[in-house]
C-alpha cells in the first residue's frame, strides 16, 4: 500500500507506470504526480509506502512547486502497493493451514448431514408474472436455522434450470431484498439468496433494529474456539442451502454456481471447498482472505480478528478463505481491488493462488471495497462476472 500524508484527492493526480498495475520483481513501481486540472496544489507533501498494506517500507517528501512530481519505489518479494501488484501470482498464505483442518470439517459435516432438512417454502408475490418466489427455511446445527429466498422461473418456462446460489455480505441482520432473487430467475435461474443470520430474511425493519446488540457485532461471537464461532453455522448453512439446490427436481442436474461479495466470497470460499458439487465460483473481493496476515506484515481483512492471541489464531485457521482454497475444483473467478482496505488484495492474492483447478483473476486497479467503489472501479469485474453468467445461463462450464 502506498499512502500519501495531507495529499487532497481532489487535487493530485497519480499516473501509474503501468497502466495495469503489474509489476515484475525487482522492477520500479512509480506514479507521475501531478496537480489536477483548476487546482493549486503546487507544494511540498510527504508519503510513506507500505507492503501489503501494513509493512512500512519507505517514505519521502514530494516537491509539487513545478506543478509535478514522481514516487518510485520496488519490492524484492512478491506483494502489494496500494495501486500496485508485484509479482501477484506469487503470493502465499501466511501460514500453514491446520493439520485437522480437513477432518474437523468432516465431522461437522457429517454433524449436519444426519439432520433432516425440514424444508419450508412459503410462497411469496414475486412483484413479476414470469417468476415464482418463495422465502425458504432449512434445519441448522445446533437448533439454528438456515433462511433465505428462492425464485425461479413461473411455470411453462423449462423445468431443467441452471441453479445459482447467492451469500451476503457482512452487516448486521438485514432482510434480503426479493429483486435479488427475481431478476436472476426472469433470465432463467433457479436462484437462492441466503441470510447468513439466523434471522427470517423478511421482517419488517423494527424487527432487525431490534435484535440483541450481540447478534449486531457477530463477526467476534465464539472467535476463541472452533466450535462456538458464529462463521461455523454460517458455513454449515451454505453447505446444506448448495446441497439442497443441487437436489432440486427443477434443476439441470449440475451442482450450483455459488456467488458472493466481500462476507459473501468468504463464505464462497468455504462452501466450493467442502461441497464439490459446485461448478462455479465467482467472488468479488472475498473478506477472510489470509486473516493470519497481520502475524507476518500483511493487513488484516474483514472479520479483523485479535489473531495476536494464540486462541484467536487457532480459531482463524478453520474459517480462513486461504485454507479452503486447496480443496476447491469449482471454475473460479475472483476479483480483488488495488486499493481495497477492508479485503486486502494481497489476502485475495493468497487465496486465489491455492485454487488448483481453472480460475480467472479480475484486477481492479483503482478499486477501494465494493461499497465504497464506483462502477467505473469495478467494471473489470462487472464484465467478466456477466460473461460468466452469461455462460453458464446457456448451459455451458467455465
Amino acid at each position: 500500500m502506498l499512502t500519501a500524508v495531507l495529499i487532497v484527492a481532489q487535487q493530485l493526480t497519480f499516473t501509474p507506470y503501468h497502466a495495469n498495475g503489474m509489476y515484475e520483481l525487482r522492477e520500479r513501481v512509480g506514479w507521475n504526480v501531478g496537480v489536477a486540472p483548476g487546482q493549486t496544489a503546487a507544494g511540498t507533501y510527504t508519503y510513506t509506502v507500505k507492503r501489503d498494506g501494513l509493512a512500512l517500507i519507505g517514505s519521502g517528501t514530494l516537491d509539487l512547486s513545478s506543478g509535478h512530481g514522481t514516487i518510485v519505489t520496488s519490492l524484492d518479494q512478491p506483494g502489494m502497493l496500494l495501486g500496485a501488484a508485484v509479482a501477484p501470482r506469487q503470493i502465499r498464505p501466511s501460514e500453514r493451514r491446520p493439520p485437522d483442518f480437513d477432518a474437523f470439517w468432516a465431522a461437522q459435516l457429517r454433524r449436519l448431514d444426519s439432520l433432516p432438512l425440514d424444508t419450508v417454502l412459503t410462497p411469496g408475490e414475486s412483484g413479476r408474472p414470469d417468476v415464482e418466489f418463495f422465502t425458504i427455511r432449512m434445519r441448522n446445527v445446533g437448533g439454528a436455522h438456515i433462511y433465505g429466498q428462492l425464485a425461479r422461473p413461473a411455470a411453462g418456462a423449462p423445468r431443467t434450470l441452471p441453479a445459482l446460489l447467492i451469500l451476503q455480505w457482512a452487516s448486521p441482520p438485514y432482510p434480503l431484498q426479493r429483486q435479488w432473487v427475481t431478476d436472476y430467475a426472469a433470465q432463467g435461474w433457479l436462484v437462492l439468496d441466503v441470510e447468513p443470520h439466523d434471522v427470517p430474511p423478511d421482517m419488517p425493519p423494527a424487527c432487525y433494529d431490534a435484535l440483541p446488540q450481540l447478534i449486531k457485532d457477530y463477526r467476534l461471537i465464539g472467535r476463541t474456539s472452533r466450535d462456538e464461532s458464529y462463521f461455523l453455522p454460517m458455513d454449515l448453512g451454505d453447505y446444506r442451502a448448495a446441497k439442497s439446490t443441487a437436489g432440486r427436481a427443477d434443476g439441470n442436474g449440475n451442482g450450483p454456481g455459488v456467488m458472493g461479495t466481500s462476507m459473501g466470497g468468504q463464505q464462497g470460499f468455504a462452501v466450493a471447498g467442502l461441497d464439490a458439487l459446485v461448478t462455479t465460483l465467482i467472488t468479488h473481493v472475498p473478506a477472510g482472505c489470509d486473516m493470519l496476515g497481520p502475524l507476518h506484515g500483511r493487513a488484516a481483512p474483514y472479520p479483523n480478528w485479535d489473531v495476536d492471541r494464540p486462541d484467536v489464531r487457532r480459531t482463524a485457521g478453520y474459517f480462513d478463505a486461504v485454507n479452503f482454497a486447496p480443496r476447491i475444483r469449482a471454475h473460479a473467478l475472483v476479483s480483488m481491488g488495488f486499493i481495497d482496505e477492508t479485503s486486502p488484495p494481497a489476502g485475495i492474492w493468497a487465496a486465489f493462488n491455492q485454487v488448483p483447478g481453472p480460475k480467472e483473476a479480475a484486477p481492479m486497479v483503482e478499486s477501494p471495497h465494493n461499497h465504497l467503489a464506483t462502477p467505473v472501479e469495478m467494471l473489470p469485474y462487472q464484465e467478466r462476472s456477466t460473461a460468466w453468467l452469461d455462460e453458464l445461463a446457456r448451459g455451458g462450464h467455465r
